[in-house]
């Protein structure tokens, strides 16, 4: 009676601690808002592509943008980068430099590489992307590459009004630009975040008054400050489905013996093709071994039945003759299995085709009888 008060006990400690341990977890998801966004970016330095060493060509720019994000991946932001750029030009031991003003106006598609990597977490420090659009590069204020353009002809002794600034530019240019780049952003909180913005600019040759064969470029380094409108996302919790608890059963009755029945093993069907020489109904010796191998297979199973189906190939003969020489020749194999092997008539089913039906592709195969048996 201890032993079994003891059992019990055990058995209701364990459902309390499964219960316990199988209770529903829950798991809080976030999910996306769609929302706008506004970034200013109040610290930045162009470097404008040229020939001049690389500090002579670096100047102040700054860019403000708006943005809206579709997806927690994909989004499309228009940015006005503006301020101003540099250019020069060498002349043996003599530097001549000049700068003008511009306004870009740029249509970009973003993609927010850290959410496609690593899934959506708006939680997440930092947030990698990448952008790339088209825009304008509206230029203005060259007067200093006319005075460049000036003394350039002073110093080379040009007296013909000759023009070392080929694509000298004057009043204001709007000429179509493509940029690409890159972006990381620090999380301050959901709304804020610090970032820094690498870009790539290329538009035409005329953009800093000289003539090189091939596309201007300059280069921007920004930081900032991006400002979520509204609410970026929303949290849902879900349940996660639990297995149902099975409950103990006691089993008051052991089974002293279990009684194992055996399961008759499947037997595979066996076919034996027995071939004839043209136009014989004689089994030759090599194939009286194939009928020994159905004789063989019916006596270790004797439920089992054999099927003997007659052929004739169809080049040889006629119809008529066709169809007596396959029934022959079916006779004649389920004649040996039941005189030379004592295998019951009722067991053997003879059929006989003429030659209505090939069974092979080759003509001369088709002097066959076929023998299936199971």
């Amino acid at each position: 009676m201890k032993i079994k008060q003891t059992i019990m006990a055990c058995l209701l400690s364990a459902v309390c601690l499964s219960a316990s341990a199988q209770e529903p977890q829950a798991k809080t998801e976030y999910v996306f808002n769609p929302h706008w966004y506004v970034q200013v970016q109040p610290l930045g330095i162009q470097h404008t592509l040229g020939e001049l060493d690389f500090g002579k060509l670096n100047s102040y720019n700054a860019q403000i943008g708006v943005g809206y994000n579709f997806s927690p991946v994909l989004g499309a932001r228009l940015a006005v980068n503006a301020w101003q750029s540099k250019a020069g030009s060498e002349f043996d031991t003599r530097t001549f430099e000049w700068k003008w003003k511009y306004v870009a106006p740029m249509v970009d598609v973003t993609v927010n590489l850290s959410n496609l990597i690593c899934g959506y977490n708006p939680t997440r420090v930092f947030n990698l992307g990448i952008f790339a659009g088209v825009g304008a590069n509206i230029a203005f204020s060259n007067d200093e590459a006319q005075e460049a353009n000036d003394a350039i002809a002073k110093y080379q002794e040009y007296t013909d009004g000759y023009q070392p600034l080929r694509y000298l530019w004057h009043g204001s240019k709007a000429r179509i630009a493509g940029q690409a780049g890159v972006t990381a952003d620090f999380r301050v909180s959901d709304a804020v975040s610090i970032g820094v913005e690498f870009n790539a600019n290329t538009l035409s040759d005329h953009f800093n008054s000289k003539k090189a064969g091939n596309s201007d470029w300059y280069f921007n380094a920004l930081a900032g400050v991006k400002v979520n409108l509204g609410k970026t996302y929303t949290t849902r919790t879900v349940v996660a489905e639990q297995a149902p608890v099975v409950e103990p059963q006691v089993v008051e009755k052991v089974v002293e013996k279990v009684v194992e029945k055996e399961v008759p093993a499947v037997v595979q069907p066996i076919r034996r093709d027995v071939f004839f020489t043209i136009r014989s109904t004689s089994i030759t010796n090599a194939e009286k071994q194939k009928v020994r191998e159905i004789a063989e297979y019916m006596k270790a199973n004797p439920n089992s039945k054999v099927v003997v189906t007659g052929y004739a190939d169809k080049g040889t003969g006629n119809a008529r003759i066709n169809r007596e020489l396959s029934e022959h020749r079916a006779k004649v194999v389920a004649g040996m299995l039941v005189k030379d092997y004592n295998i019951s008539a009722s067991r053997i089913d003879i059929d006989f085709k003429g030659d209505t039906e090939q069974p092979y592709a080759e003509n001369d195969l088709n002097r066959v009888t076929i023998c299936i048996a199971q």
